[in-house]
């Protein structure tokens, strides 16, 4: 049982850290990828994120198909969704992510290249997230929650049939997507940048769900997710006496190793800090949204766009959907201004 828990642990180390490596490399950013679609700028990190959802999508699918995980036991695929919750959280999680310049994998990756702001917003997103779940914010959650509640008769398009028409036509338009992106020197850089994302979040799942599954202890399989982990490992530096890390934990600390190391090595680590009063004040409001949110939307750009996504989970799609919304809406808010 410990050798399956040090294995499990150091899975989501190294996940963590291949993570950081390519988000370093790339700049993967889902806000990133949103904004310059909407200033018409080259496009390189949407078409990137549809590769690693195409790649999430059949790993993830083919693997439930083949036994090794239960898909239908996570979080994304429960009949028992808020109808209040889900949208709201992703307004407030997009909105913040755009205040805050991208999202907390984002933050964890410039935080590891020197970026001292990050800081910042993940001390606000994961305090906030613990608050929003079980702290002075859980009582007014659960309660929106209970008289929010909806059961679903379906939860995902493989409830219909044929799972792999499903897979096939998702991963199609996908990849699809990705290969119009205009042809840039670094096009293909990001699309192979977007595949290993893609991949670890199927080793994210085989980790938990296969790998380290514990039949005396059964837990739920999860993949990749960058809110409540944030929080979780904020807390277990404060309390880890008495405590056991988890998977999550590895893996956000991995993406920092990760990112520093990766940094260094191409000679782009160097510290940055707030330029005025103004920016700090956005990092803490983006950082509290972003917390908050992740928390009522059950997941971030990579736990519900990615992880979920690749479930196909009709709930992943509403929330990343309205998480769009929300920085779409703080784009139209700055354009105003302007």
């Amino acid at each position: 049982m410990e050798q399956s828990t040090s294995l499990l642990l150091g899975l989501g180390l190294l996940i963590g850290i291949v993570f950081g490596v390519v988000g370093q490399i790339t700049g993967f950013c889902y806000y990133r990828g949103l904004k310059e679609r909407w200033l018409q700028q080259p496009n390189l990190q949407l078409p990137s994120f549809a590769m690693a959802a195409a790649v999430a999508i059949i790993g993830a699918q083919s693997s439930a198909a083949l036994g090794l995980i239960d898909l239908h036991q996570s979080i994304y695929l429960s009949p028992r969704l808020s109808w209040l919750l889900l949208p709201l959280g992703g307004l407030l999680f997009g909105y913040g992510m755009a205040l805050a310049n991208g999202c907390g994998a984002r933050a964890l990756v410039l935080l590891g290249q020197g970026n001292l702001r990050s800081i910042v917003v993940l001390l606000c997103l994961g305090i906030t997230s613990l608050i929003t779940l079980t702290g002075l914010l859980g009582p007014a959650r659960l309660w929106l929650a209970n008289h929010s509640l909806i059961n679903l008769s379906y939860v995902s398009p493989t409830q219909w049939g044929a799972p792999w028409f499903w897979t096939a036509l998702a991963a199609v338009l996908l990849i699809g997507y990705a290969l119009k992106a205009s042809a840039t020197t670094h096009r293909a850089r990001h699309l192979v940048g977007g595949a290993i994302i893609g991949l670890l979040v199927v080793a994210a799942w085989l980790s938990t769900g296969w790998i380290g599954s514990d039949p005396f202890e059964p837990a739920p399989p999860s993949s990749l997710s960058f809110v409540l982990p944030i929080g979780e490992t904020i807390q277990y530096a404060m309390l880890s006496t008495g405590m056991n890390p988890k998977f999550a934990l590895l893996v956000v600390l991995g993406v920092v190793i990760g990112s520093g190391i990766s940094a260094i090595l191409r000679k782009t680590y160097h510290l940055k800090g707030f330029d005025s009063p103004q920016h700090l004040l956005r990092s803490v409001r983006g950082g509290c949204l972003m917390g908050i949110g992740g928390v009522l939307g059950m997941g971030c750009t990579i736990g519900q766009g990615l992880s979920g996504i690749s479930t196909l989970a009709f709930g992943s799609v509403v929330t990343l959907i309205f998480i769009s919304l929300g920085s779409w809406l703080h784009h139209l808010r700055h354009e105003a201004k302007a």
